[in-house]
């Protein structure tokens, strides 16, 4: 995607050189700021941190770090050491731990001579594999646009109501609920987005309005409360969100406020969809509610912002009292028969296990 018009990539490799390149997110959108990750401890502070976020962005971030674990020491002992620090670096995201699972597997087997080549490769190669997939999304969910823009008759732009950041900046590369919106975009048609500010991290207001405006997409940043009230007055035709874990049955485990913006949308007759890759889709849980551990972050996410002052300058306050008490949960669970459709790689699916199992067999668990 673009940066004041140049390509760009949230994680990349420069040749010659042994490093890994990241967009430093929690400096978005008032700094762009690239930083090098050396080690796989880097690469565990740029996740935890936030400077990389995004499931999809998380698991390749993962990746690459056990590529520079492997070559700074490619033993059994040090990779089971490197995994263990990554995966304990966010618990809701299921790329990350598919991420890591896959390098090790792929490692485990070979002589310690050859890992860090191999882990080179299969790094690169989730970070292409997520870009193919969100192209593939695109193509499949631009459909329901072009449906909804057919409908309202030429020169209505089609609203869509979006939730946290599930764009470029959370992948490799395009986006998972952006990808279908990215590509009606390109392909010449009326599209508005309506950004939740997501609180408490505001990813919406700093991250998603930030690359829809460097794609030249037209978009209204809400609080977040507004959604509803939008679509009581017909405002909202579609809602597209991202997933950070989806279980077998079709459950949604997303960015904290996805819940209440599917019953809005299912009060109001709105589709709800969600983009849904299939490395986020966890075919080993059933029960969305019960089973997906929800991260529980920071009290100073809710109790401070950050932003610019009048003078230019960065600060962060408080606006909260002194000694109230925080609940910080990063994620909710949206049940499955809220979600009008799953908008995968292989096609807009039902959020039921039996479409799930139909499209993605080989992924099903005996």
């Amino acid at each position: 995607m673009q940066v004041d018009g140049q390509a760009m990539r949230t994680i990349w490799r420069q040749q010659g050189d042994a490093g890994v390149f990241i967009i430093d997110q929690t400096q978005l959108p008032h700094r762009f700021v690239t930083r090098r990750l050396a080690t796989v401890a880097d690469a565990a502070e740029a996740i935890l941190a936030m400077q990389v976020r995004g499931a999809p962005l998380i698991g390749a971030a993962a990746a690459y770090g056990m590529a520079l674990a492997a070559a700074d020491d490619p033993t059994d002992s040090a990779l089971a050491a490197a995994a263990d620090l990554l995966a304990g670096t966010r618990p809701t995201a299921v790329n990350l731990q598919w991420a890591v699972s896959r390098v090790l597997e792929r490692l485990t087997p070979l002589p310690a001579a050859a890992r860090a080549l191999a882990a080179a490769v299969l790094a690169t190669d989730i970070a292409e594999q997520d870009i193919g997939l969100n192209r593939a999304m695109g193509a499949h969910g631009v459909k329901l646009i072009e449906a909804i823009a057919a409908e309202k008759g030429p020169g209505q732009p089609v609203n869509i109501l979006t939730h946290c950041n599930a764009g470029w900046l959370a992948t490799v590369d395009r986006g998972t609920a952006t990808a279908p919106i990215y590509e009606a975009y390109e392909r010449g048609i009326a599209i508005h987005v309506y950004v939740d500010e997501t609180r408490p991290r505001n990813q919406g207001a700093s991250l998603t309005a930030w690359e829809l405006g460097q794609q030249g997409v037209a978009h209204t940043v809400i609080p977040d409360n507004t959604g509803g009230h939008l679509m009581q007055h017909g405002l909202v035709d579609l809602v597209i969100v991202g997933t950070d874990r989806t279980t077998a049955t079709g459950d949604v485990c997303n960015k904290i406020g996805t819940y209440l913006k599917a019953l809005a949308a299912k009060d109001n007759g709105v589709p709800f969809y969600v983009a849904a890759p299939s490395p986020s889709i966890d075919f080993a849980l059933r029960d969305g509610v019960a089973e997906i551990p929800i991260e529980q972050r920071s009290a100073a996410e809710v109790t401070h912002m950050t932003g610019v002052t009048a003078a230019g300058t960065i600060e962060t306050v408080r606006i909260t009292p002194e000694g109230s008490p925080v609940a910080n949960y990063g994620f909710d669970v949206t049940p499955a028969r809220l979600v009008s459709g799953l908008i995968t790689e292989r096609g807009v699916i039902a959020a039921n296990a039996e479409a799930l199992a139909a499209a993605f067999p080989e992924r099903m668990i005996a």
